[in-house]
């Protein structure tokens, strides 16, 4: 068994009405969740098809950094899609830092991180001191790169630039197919 920790706002996120996400994640992912609403605490146990169960925590770590249950059920779409997650805290020097570098990466009125699903092709989240990202290697590979660009000061219009590149070349991968 497996234990995940999620924050406290997002327990009845992965619960849902009556339970009804948490036993849709179960059936889809084919594994069991014990939950622990007193702190947090998720044990999955892996019932049947071990490729489809090791989904199980990456699904509910999705939900514990923001993504809704549809976005994080995606993980099971296909065998190449993945959660990545960057701590933006451990690229702060203070509290101040943090709130800085989370407006850069979600823009003004949210465009930057708009404008990274847009261009990548990814779903992403930013939420507490986290910046996560569901999709394709290549895709959520993008999404971090662009990411740390910005947290490590480059200007957004170069960012841009970068992620505008990375749509062409993906578009030329998928087309070579």
């Amino acid at each position: 068994m497996q234990h995940v920790t999620i924050p406290q706002d997002r327990i009845g996120v992965l619960i849902g009405e009556g339970g009804e996400t948490l036993r849709e994640i179960e059936d889809r992912a084919e594994v069991r969740l014990d939950v622990d609403s007193r702190d947090g605490t998720v044990g999955i146990e892996i019932l049947d098809d071990p490729v489809r169960g090791l989904k199980g925590p990456e699904i509910v770590k999705a939900i514990g950094r923001g993504f809704s249950p549809e976005q994080a059920l995606t993980l099971l779409d296909a065998e190449l899609m993945m959660l990545d997650v960057i701590d933006i805290g451990a690229h702060a020097r203070n509290d101040n830092d943090l709130v800085r570098k989370k407006g850069r990466l979600i823009g003004e009125g949210g465009r930057t991180r708009e404008l990274m699903e847009e261009l990548t092709g990814a779903e992403v989240v930013i939420y507490g001191s986290t910046i996560a990202s569901i999709g394709k290697p290549e895709e959520v590979d993008a999404v971090r790169s662009a990411a740390e660009m910005l947290l490590d000061g480059a200007p957004h219009g170069t960012v841009y630039a970068f992620l505008e590149d990375k749509r062409n070349e993906l578009k030329r991968q998928r087309m070579d197919i």
